[in-house]
C-alpha cells in the first residue's frame, strides 16, 4: 500500500517533467542548422525529377484505367445479355471514369503549367 501512494505522488512529477523535455526538444530542432550550400541546383534537379515522375504516373494511369475500361465493357456487355439491371448506371460509371482520366492525366497538367 506504501509503494501505491509514493507512485501517485511520483507520476504528475515524472509526467511533467517528460513533457518538459519533449517542450525543450521542439525548440531546440527549430534552432537552426539548415545547411543551404546545395542551392539552386538541388531544387532545379528535385523539379526535374518530379516531372520526369509525373510523366511515369501518367503512363501507369493510362495503362490501369484502359484495363479498368476493358473489364468494365465486358461487365456491360455481360449485362445487357442477362438482362440485368442498372445497366445505364455501369455505362455512366464507365464514361465518368474515362473522363476523369482524361481530365486527370492532361487537362489537369496543363492548367498548372505543365505539357507531358
Amino acid at each position: 500500500m506504501r509503494t501505491l501512494t509514493l507512485n501517485r505522488r511520483l507520476s504528475p512529477a515524472f509526467l511533467l517533467t517528460f513533457l518538459g523535455l519533449l517542450v525543450v526538444q521542439s525548440a531546440s530542432a527549430r534552432a537552426g542548422g539548415v545547411d543551404y550550400s546545395w542551392g539552386a541546383s538541388a531544387l532545379a534537379r528535385a523539379h526535374d525529377f518530379t516531372v520526369t515522375m509525373m510523366l511515369y504516373v501518367v503512363y501507369v494511369c493510362y495503362a490501369v484505367g484502359s484495363i479498368m475500361s476493358i473489364i468494365s465493357a465486358l461487365i456491360i456487355y455481360i449485362k445487357i445479355n442477362n438482362q440485368e439491371g442498372q445497366v445505364m448506371k455501369n455505362i455512366m460509371t464507365l464514361v465518368g471514369a474515362g473522363l476523369f482520366m482524361i481530365g486527370a492525366t492532361i487537362v489537369l497538367p496543363a492548367f498548372f503549367g505543365y505539357h507531358i
